[in-house]
């Protein structure tokens, strides 16, 4: 997965404006947004903890939909207003 950026010299330019013109390559090859985005990329969930959190879920979601027959809380309203 090599992209050249390449730019050369042209007369009687400035090092800060070749410069400039290097660094818009780079982005518009797109490189500079696949690295950060690679950056901070997340492992995948064993299937251990995916199990763990999908048990919580319920049990949480179960809590609260006992709380809601027995009068303490509120039922949820649906966010698109029906």
């Amino acid at each position: 997965m090599a992209v050249n950026a390449e730019v050369q010299k042209k007369t009687n330019e400035n090092s800060l404006s070749l410069l400039r013109r290097f660094s818009r390559r780079v982005q518009g090859t797109g490189l500079v947004r696949k690295v950060r985005n690679k950056r901070y990329a997340d492992r995948t969930k064993s299937p251990y903890v995916k199990k763990k959190k999908k048990l919580q879920r319920l049990s949480k979601q179960a809590r609260f939909e006992e709380l809601v027959k027995l009068g303490k809380v509120q039922p949820r309203s649906s966010r698109n207003g029906r």
